[in-house]
């Protein structure tokens, strides 16, 4: 099999090619005929079930599939994929980040980059940060990201090149809802096939075998405390003892037996197989303009943003594919990438792993700044504004007032 260059990528980028298809079978880690457990939604009480199931037609044949990983759920795996490429230095493009280390308190926070933030860099996060002392919108560089559009995309290409990728929504800028939109180019799921719904049990057994009805639990009136059997030391109510949970027995603070029971809505499915589907739509990309470049820098552009994409199929694949508690998923084979033609014709299936994507992506950045159409360099970092600051404490107070959910 042929190993993707960057020739060959700049070629199906610039019309050889619609689209970029990877296509991963994947096993549960228990082997054949194990249960895994694919994402719950919230339902009605109706339903039978809190999995998105539905029947689809593969390979000629009917189906029902059950939705281990969805589309926006992927898409957040990809961007862990490429952050952690980025963080040891493996891929170097742009990754603004808001630094939280800047005040004590908020020190265990870290930092948040545009590969973490749920809008990217049209995220609240940074539009409540500071570049340089001046807020983010009212800095240059978060001027020009607001001014970005699919016809004119220098800015976000410059300084954010996975909102590019991934798409991005500028719902929360200076324009709200008639910010600028881009189309998600990378798009992948997983899903189960031939899914049977299961059931799944539960109980505890309490060592100390405390009964159910041996006392009533209050609120204490000192947090740290708790909880209390006493009258006098527990919170009020309107004068009257305030009960912990809605009843204040020993099962409210965690103690005491939990009968046996089954639960048939959420109780895991046994599958013939799950499979990866990525396709990442050049079409898209080549819809993206670079207002003030000729054709070789819109084409260095838009090969350099696709080298992100193939970079993030490879990288996710070593990051394996642990979804959640009970499904650990292990593919049968490496990656296989195709570059799907616009005539209909056979893919061409290509080899590519790691290390190759890495020199994809720094051949890529290359040719864009040979071509004047770069994307930046050095470290764009931000700090949290006083009143982002302040939001995040007051709100950490609150919860520690209120103690931990039940």
């Amino acid at each position: 099999m042929a190993t993707l260059t960057y020739d060959r990528l700049q070629d199906a980028v610039g019309g050889d090619a619609v689209a970029i298809r990877a296509r991963t079978v994947l096993d549960p880690a228990g082997g054949p005929g194990d249960k895994v457990f694919p994402a719950s939604y919230a339902v009605a009480d109706s339903a039978k079930h809190k999995y998105a199931v539905e029947e689809r037609l593969i390979g000629g044949r009917e189906s029902v599939t059950v939705l281990l990983d969805s589309v926006a759920s992927q898409a957040n795996r990809a961007e862990m994929a490429l952050l952690e490429g980025w963080e040891v230095g493996e891929l170097r493009f742009p990754v603004p980040f808001v630094d939280f280390t800047v005040d004590e308190e908020l020190a265990d926070i870290g930092r948040i980059t545009v590969l973490e933030a749920p809008h990217r860099v049209a995220d609240a996060i940074f539009r409540d940060s500071l570049l340089e002392d001046t807020l983010f919108r009212l800095a240059d560089v978060g001027r020009a990201i607001t001014e970005a559009t699919p016809r004119n995309a220098n800015a976000l290409f410059r300084f954010s090149p996975t909102a590019l990728l991934f798409g991005m929504w500028d719902s929360t800028g200076p324009k709200g809802g008639l910010g600028s939109k881009f189309q998600r180019a990378y798009v992948s799921e997983i899903v189960g096939l031939d899914a049977k719904i299961g059931t799944k049990v539960g109980s505890r057994i309490d060592p100390l075998q405390i009964e159910r009805e041996a006392a009533v639990a209050y609120e204490h009136a000192d947090p740290d405390q708790r909880w209390t059997l006493d009258p006098a030391e527990a919170a009020k109510d309107k004068d009257k003892p305030k009960p912990v949970g809605k009843t204040g027995r020993p099962s409210e603070i965690n103690h005491g037996n939990v009968a046996p029971s089954i639960d048939s809505r959420a109780g895991g499915v046994t599958i013939s197989e799950a499979v990866q589907t990525v396709v990442i739509s050049l079409a898209a990309l080549r819809r993206l303009r670079f207002t003030g470049h000729d054709r070789t820098a819109e084409l260095a552009a838009r090969t350099a943003i696709a080298t992100l994409g193939v970079a993030a199929i490879a990288y996710q694949h070593e990051l394996d594919y642990d979804l959640r508690s009970r499904c650990l998923l292990v593919p049968r084979h490496a990656p296989q990438i195709e570059l799907i033609s616009r005539d209909g014709s056979e893919p061409d299936q290509v080899d590519l792993d790691r290390a190759g994507a890495a020199a994809l992506v720094d051949e890529a950045s290359a040719a864009a700044a040979a071509a004047g159409v770069g994307w930046e360099t050095n470290e764009i970092r931000l700090e949290p504004a006083p009143k982002l600051i302040e939001l995040v404490k007051r709100s950490r107070k609150l919860l520690a007032a209120e103690g931990p959910s039940e």
